[in-house]
């Protein structure tokens, strides 16, 4: 007797700044998932945030194109591809919630936290581990006091600087600043992609990522082998850096000691947990001087066969079907648990 078919909506696009790099991912993944297994149907969410649906003439708002989805199309899962604001932050994790709906990765307030760095940051030195020295501005607090800002970039924070925006992937929106002259580019740059900015102590030391991997069985979460990250021609890991052919050298496992290796897979598991992460994640790390800086935690990170998790996942001999597999499967534990429990 053949089994049945999981019948799998594949969300991708969406309104951020991350719209283009989210249908990358989606092309690979729908490549590679296994029609043995599912029948596939991708949507499309548009920059507006009207959502493209199958034997549509028109993009559908999104309460609508939610019933469509639920009555017409019947899903067992929703695989989210979609990186950034409203595909990573929650709000499209609350869209299918609302209509019962289970989908991959980590819930509403885990995927909030983990997309505002303020947030996992505080999170994060909480619980004990180490972050770069930081302060928060929005944009009137730039318009309002800004020799206070260079101020206390200059005496507190001090350079060189990461400039940030507070919720925004893919390394978007980022600059070192060496020079307090460049602070002001650095800062409209941010605040175009954020209504609030992270300037951050730059870190000196090795780059690294740490994925884990959670299939939510009794098994827990595992971390994969941390990625060391040297890149060619800019100072960190920016966004030339992430997609630019030949920009950037990535070593899985990271070249270090065992001690450090199994730290930073301690801490890449120790943030998916105080986070609240499910499904899958990868945590950024800086490996300084005097011990190991958090950076921020994804919870849909890139998810073509050369992105970081993967690469990490075929280290483990995970192959990339098979990796689609497992975080589809989590998806539905997490569901038919949360439903035992109600």
């Amino acid at each position: 007797m053949k089994s049945k078919k999981l019948n799998v909506i594949l969300l991708i696009g969406g309104p951020s700044s991350e719209h283009d790099i989210s249908l990358k991912s989606g092309e690979v993944i729908l490549r590679s998932l296994d029609v043995k297994k599912y029948c596939v149907t991708p949507i499309v969410i548009l920059k507006d945030r009207t959502w493209r649906l199958p034997h549509q003439t028109a993009p559908l708002n999104f309460s609508n194109a939610i019933l469509f989805i639920k009555y017409k199309l019947h899903p067992d899962v929703a695989f989210i591809a979609m990186h950034g604001a409203y595909g990573e932050d929650g709000t499209v994790q609350g869209l299918l919630e609302s209509a019962g709906i289970p989908y991959t990765g980590s819930g509403i307030l885990a995927s909030s936290l983990a997309m505002d760095k303020q947030k996992s940051s505080a999170l994060f030195s909480y619980y004990g581990m180490k972050v770069p020295r930081f302060v928060m501005y929005s944009y009137t607090d730039l318009k309002k006091n800004r020799k206070d800002i260079r101020h206390e970039v200059v005496y507190s924070i001090r350079l060189p600087c990461i400039v940030k925006p507070v919720s925004a992937g893919s390394s978007i929106g980022i600059t070192k600043v060496s020079l307090i002259k460049n602070l002001r580019i650095a800062l409209k740059e941010a605040f175009a992609y954020s209504d609030e900015v992270m300037i951050q102590k730059c870190i000196q030391g090795m780059e690294v990522t740490c994925s884990v991997l959670d299939t939510g069985t009794e098994q827990g979460a595992i971390p994969l082998s941390p990625t060391e990250i040297i890149s060619k021609g800019s100072d960190f890991f920016d966004h030339r850096a992430k997609y630019e052919t030949g920009a950037a050298e990535e070593i899985t496992p990271a070249r270090s000691s065992q001690k450090i290796i199994t730290e930073i897979q301690s801490l890449a598991l120790r943030a998916h947990t105080v986070l609240g992460c499910s499904g899958l994640s990868r945590t950024d790390m800086i490996v300084g001087k005097d011990g190991i800086y958090m950076l921020e935690t994804n919870t849909i990170p890139g998810m073509t066969e050369t992105s970081l998790l993967p690469q990490a996942a075929a280290v483990a001999g995970i192959s990339f079907p098979r990796l689609l597999d497992m975080i589809i499967q989590s998806g539905i534990n997490r569901r038919r648990a949360f439903d035992h429990i109600e």
